[in-house]
């Protein structure tokens, strides 16, 4: 590298434009093969330099909604759920639904790929660059209680209120007590009409009476939650028992 070359590189890292630092040797070499234009070179390097920003970007999303895995919606095996509608969950990969402020509900037994349906979408979200929060509901009311206790409910509230889409985990497989209820209440009412939650949960809506120990406190609940909403019933298999029967060999035809 000459010493203009290093020169230049240097002072492109010093304005933390370091993909340009890396590349601008390589498509100097490019654009004189093909001879292209001046132009045509810096708008070039400002393409690699945005793409790499774009990817970083993304990423740091992806790290700060906290998700437990990575699930994406093109590794989702439709085929067997059978009774879940495709298109409509390709739909909702538009995001349409978070102008909308418009919840999603995927309720069903364990294993039948709710979380990984929360994860897909939440990844989708991270995609268009728009900020997502995944939270296990228990660790999520643990929180809400802890906050209430330090009197710092109002300003996690308030955090929560402005992420673009709450993702809250497997609602019910834990017993609720009268405040982490009103708690969630409280949570759901600081997002109605503002904001999306995406909610996975095991528990029919008939049975979230119980779940939250207060038929009224429920009902107010799901009046806030599924008042714009899109809400899916997953009734299929578990993925973890196919999963399981496949590498043990069990459900396979015996050999003729």
């Amino acid at each position: 590298m000459t010493a203009p070359s290093a020169a230049l590189q240097g002072q492109l890292v010093k304005l933390g434009l370091h993909t340009m630092a890396d590349h601008f040797e390589g498509e100097a070499d490019r654009a004189a093969k093909s001879e292209s234009g001046y132009t045509a070179y810096l708008a070039r390097l400002v393409e690699l330099e945005l793409a790499n920003k774009a990817d970083r970007s993304i990423n740091a999303r992806i790290a700060r909604a906290r998700f437990p895995m990575l699930r994406t919606l093109e590794e989702f095996d439709f085929a067997f759920q059978p009774g879940l509608s495709a298109p409509r969950i390709q739909d909702l990969a538009g995001l349409a639904f978070l102008d909308q402020a418009a919840n999603v509900v995927f309720v069903g037994g364990p294993g039948v790929g709710k979380t990984h349906l929360a994860i897909a979408l939440g990844l989708k979200v991270c995609a268009a660059r728009r900020s997502v929060l995944f939270m296990d509901a228990s660790h999520l009311l643990e929180q809400l209680v802890a906050a209430e206790v330090s009197h710092t409910l109002g300003k996690l509230l308030e955090q929560l209120s402005r992420v673009d889409l709450l993702v809250v985990d497997e609602l019910g497989y834990l017993p609720m007590d009268g405040r982490r209820a009103n708690l969630f209440f409280q949570l759901v009412t600081v997002r109605y009409t503002k904001g999306a939650i995406l909610l996975t949960s095991n528990v029919q809506f008939d049975g979230w009476g119980k779940l939250f120990g207060d038929d009224v406190l429920a009902s107010a609940i799901l009046d806030r939650l599924l008042h714009v909403s899109h809400i899916f019933a997953i009734n299929g298999p578990s993925y973890r028992l196919k999963d399981k029967l496949q590498s043990s060999g069990a459900g396979q035809q015996p050999a003729a």
